[in-house]
C-alpha cells in the first residue's frame, strides 16, 4: 500500500492541474452527449435502468440506433467515475494543507451517482421535463464545482483582491444570479418544445412561445450588467477580473445570437446542443468572474 500511496502528489504539481482540467471537461462533455441523446430522439432508446431493457444490462440489436446512442452517453458516466478517482487520488495526500481541494473533489464525486440517479428517474418517469430538468441542473451545479476545481489548483492563482469597490463584487453576483434564473427558464422552455427526447415523452404544457421571451429577458440583463462590469473593471485597470468578465461578454454575446437564430429557424438540434454546450460554458465563466471578485 506504501509503495501505491508514494506515487501520489504531495503538493499541488502539474499532475493535480490536469486531473482538475480533465475533470471540467468530462463534466461539460456529459451534457453535449446527453444533449445529442434528447436531440436525437433517443432518450428512451434503453428504456429501463440501471438495465438496459429490463433483461440485459447491454444494448441489443433490437433497439436500434437509438438503443446504442443512449447506452454510449451511460457509458460515459463510467469515464466521469474513473476521472473523479483519479483526482481524488490526485489530492487525497494533500488533503490537510488543501483541504479545500480534497472536498471539492468528493463533492464532484458524490454528484456523479446523484447526477446517474436521477437520470434513471427520468428514464423511470418516461421522461418527465422536470425529472431532465433537475438533471441538466445538477450538471450544470458539477460544472461550476469543476472549474472552482481548475481555479483553486491553479499554480499561479492570485489572492482575492484588497480594496475592490464593493459594487463590483455586487454586480458579479447579479450576474450569477440573472445566469441561474436564465437556465430555469431555459429548462421550461425546453420542456414545452419539441425536443423531448422520445415521441412518447410529456412535454410540461407551458407556453413555449411566451417563456422564450421570458427566457431571454434575464439572458439580456446579465449581458448588459456584464458589459458594464467590463467597463467598470477596465477603467480601475482590474486587469484579471477585465479578462474574466470579457471572456463571459463573448460566451453571452454567442448564447444570445444561437439562441435568436434558433428560435427563428425552428430549433435546429445542431443550434440546440450548442446552446447547451454554450450554458455549461456560461456557468463556468461567470463562476471565474465571481472567483475572481471573491473578498479576501
Amino acid at each position: 500500500m506504501k509503495r501505491i500511496t508514494s506515487w501520489l502528489p504531495t503538493q499541488v504539481n502539474a499532475f493535480v492541474r490536469i486531473m482538475t482540467w480533465v475533470t471540467l471537461v468530462v463534466q461539460i462533455l456529459i451534457v453535449v452527449t446527453g444533449g445529442a441523446v434528447r436531440l436525437t430522439a433517443s432518450g428512451l432508446g434503453c428504456p429501463d435502468w440501471p438495465t438496459c431493457d429490463g433483461s440485459s444490462v447491454v444494448v441489443t440489436p433490437e433497439m436500434g440506433i437509438h438503443g446504442i446512442i443512449e447506452f454510449a452517453n451511460r457509458l460515459l458516466t463510467f469515464l466521469l467515475v474513473v476521472v473523479a478517482i483519479v483526482a481524488f487520488l490526485a489530492v487525497v495526500r494533500i488533503r490537510k494543507t488543501r483541504r479545500d481541494l480534497f472536498w471539492l473533489s468528493i463533492s464532484i464525486g458524490l454528484g456523479i451517482p446523484a447526477q446517474a440517479v436521477v437520470g434513471g428517474i427520468s428514464v423511470w418517469m418516461k421522461l418527465n421535463p422536470y425529472i431532465v430538468g433537475l438533471h441538466f441542473v445538477i450538471s450544470v451545479a458539477l460544472v461550476v464545482l469543476s472549474t472552482l476545481f481548475v481555479l483553486r489548483a491553479r499554480a499561479n492563482e492570485p489572492e482575492a483582491l484588497i480594496g475592490v469597490v464593493p459594487v463590483f463584487r455586487r454586480l458579479a453576483w447579479v450576474v450569477a444570479g440573472l445566469q441561474l434564473v436564465t437556465i430555469f427558464m431555459g429548462i421550461l422552455t425546453t420542456g414545452s418544445g419539441p425536443h423531448a427526447g422520445d415521441a412518447q415523452a410529456p412535454r410540461n404544457g407551458l407556453n413555449s412561445e411566451l417563456l422564450q421571451h421570458l427566457h431571454s429577458y434575464p439572458a439580456y440583463a446579465a449581458l448588459i450588467v456584464t458589459l458594464g462590469l467590463v467597463v467598470l473593471t477596465q477603467v480601475s485597470h482590474l486587469r484579471l477580473v477585465r479578462n474574466a468578465a470579457l471572456g463571459l461578454l463573448v460566451v453571452n454575446v454567442a448564447q444570445a445570437l444561437v439562441g435568436v437564430i434558433q428560435s427563428r429557424t425552428g430549433l435546429p438540434p445542431i443550434l440546440v446542443g450548442t446552446h447547451m454546450l454554450l450554458a455549461c460554458l456560461v456557468a463556468a465563466t461567470t463562476t471565474v468572474v465571481v472567483y475572481r471578485l471573491r473578498k479576501p
